[in-house]
């Protein structure tokens, strides 16, 4: 199965921002370079069976955008597990629920995101802001190869 790790892109500062951190939106170029990232998907042909967001509001914005752009919005579903907590437990969960699919989108946050995905390969990565993450994972062993990883200026100007 093919993991795609697509952290939320930039949102609002959270000393500025008045509501709750959990409604705390995507800013204007937040939206672009996750537009910009999910563009770069799409042009690489990647199609996916589902893509699953944390229910935070700028994990949730970025999963609209990557799954309009990809052409999927039928297979965007939040998925609470994905919120701040996320852990190697909540993913093998996640992945025994959706046994068969090719390509998983899973939009969420860090430290969660690098910390699982380092456990899945033995290696050490950060997922920037809108970076995106490829792991070819055995679904036995829940043991992964990272593919790639790419970071959000690969998608345009330095933010």
């Amino acid at each position: 199965m093919q993991l795609i790790f697509f952290r939320h892109g930039p949102a609002g500062s959270k000393s500025q921002w008045q509501g709750t951190d959990a409604e705390r939106p995507l800013t204007g170029d937040g939206r672009t370079v996750v537009q910009q990232a999910a563009a770069l998907l799409s042009r690489a042909g990647v199609t996916v069976d589902a893509v699953l967001s944390s229910p935070l509001a700028r994990a949730h914005q970025t999963a609209e955008i990557a799954a309009s752009t990809l052409g999927c919005p039928d297979r965007l579903a939040d998925d609470e597990r994905l919120a701040h907590g996320f852990d190697r437990k909540r993913l093998a969960a996640i992945v025994a629920e959706h046994s068969g699919a090719q390509t998983l989108v899973l939009v969420g946050h860090e430290p969660e995101f690098s910390a699982v995905i380092g456990q899945l390969t033995g290696g050490t990565v950060v997922v920037k802001k809108a970076g995106v993450a490829r792991v070819d994972l055995d679904e036995q062993t829940m043991r992964g190869t990272l593919v790639w990883l790419l970071p959000p200026r690969v998608f345009g100007p330095e933010r």
